[in-house]
């Protein structure tokens, strides 16, 4: 089986939200779009990272032992951290005990994978399976198109979660191959788009239709970002893009929420979301109740 390594930051078993049936969902590190509202800041960069949690670092000074650029020293028997000088060799990592320093990610082998995926594939039954998600998994061009074929191979149902933003010509080597494709629409707005994820939505949307045309099966994923997209003008928008599709099976929204915040805490990234963002359940019902009545199916998720 190839032997060609990606960067896995979680494989999730046993999810129920990221495709039909029961299914095991493999996050890639690696993504185009740098979202302001990012759940997983861990998967945008392709690099090596970690988490960094002081509450649950004892000083025992095993990450400074290994450290070779004096990022991790004990003094007075308390941890001190610059990371101005770390160079993420990952070496700290390896040693730490107590978790306060965690990988964000583990390099493996398509066989890995497909290994790892396959002790689940008992309770699939008729629908549930793989799916791959990030990040963005076609960042990974030919290697997800390996990892595709063999998950194929292994008679696996594949779906994908992508933001839609990945080489076009990428599109005829998920025909056949995937069962579904999750697919983002973060905003229909040029300007807004553009400044809340860093990229512009023609290449995305043309993509859509493309994967449309191979007639691969799609259901639009769009989150509900308070007083950014939750505007009737989006949600046209989309019904509009849903009703030019042939194979899209439904619309599925979720919330923004702030779960994630930890994760750059220990990242020591600035988490730049608002908490005003966030919208409650009673909006995201409206929201449903709109798309439902302009006759598209649509569900809430998460």
């Amino acid at each position: 089986m190839d032997k060609t390594i990606l960067p896995v930051a979680k494989i999730q078993r046993f999810s129920v939200h990221d495709g039909p049936g029961i299914r095991t969902t493999v996050f890639f590190k690696g993504c185009p779009l740098k979202c302001l509202w990012c759940h997983n800041p861990e998967t945008q960069s392709v690099k090596d990272q970690f988490f960094y949690t002081p509450t649950l670092c004892v000083a025992c000074g095993a990450c400074e032992k290994v450290c070779k650029t004096g990022a991790h020293s004990i003094i007075n028997n308390k941890k001190v951290f610059d990371r101005s000088k770390c160079n993420e060799c990952m070496d700290c990592s390896e040693v730490c005990l107590t978790g306060a320093i965690e990988k964000c990610s583990n390099k493996m082998s398509i066989e890995q994978i497909i290994e790892t995926v396959k002790k689940d594939k008992a309770f699939y039954g008729k629908t549930g399976g793989i799916t791959l998600s990030g990040g963005e998994p076609l960042f990974h061009g030919k290697n997800a198109i390996d990892l595709i074929n063999c998950a194929k191979k292994e008679k696996l149902n594949v779906a994908i979660q992508t933001c839609g933003y990945f080489d076009e010509n990428l599109i005829q080597d998920l025909k056949g191959k995937v069962d579904l494709c999750l697919f983002d629409i973060k905003d229909t707005d040029e300007y807004r788009h553009e400044k809340y994820t860093g990229v512009k939505t023609d290449k995305i949307i043309k993509n859509l239709f493309n994967i449309d045309k191979a007639n691969i099966k799609t259901i639009l994923r769009c989150i509900v970002v308070q007083g950014i997209n939750d505007n009737k003008e989006h949600y046209d928008n989309v019904i509009k893009i849903y009703n030019d599709l042939k194979n899209c099976k439904r619309v599925e929204i979720f919330a923004h929420h702030d779960l994630g915040q930890g994760k750059y805490i220990g990242l020591n990234k600035k988490y730049l979301a608002e908490k005003e963002w966030s919208p409650d359940k009673q909006k995201m019902k409206e929201i449903k109740s709109y798309f439902i009545s302009k006759n598209v199916k649509c569900k809430i998720i998460g």
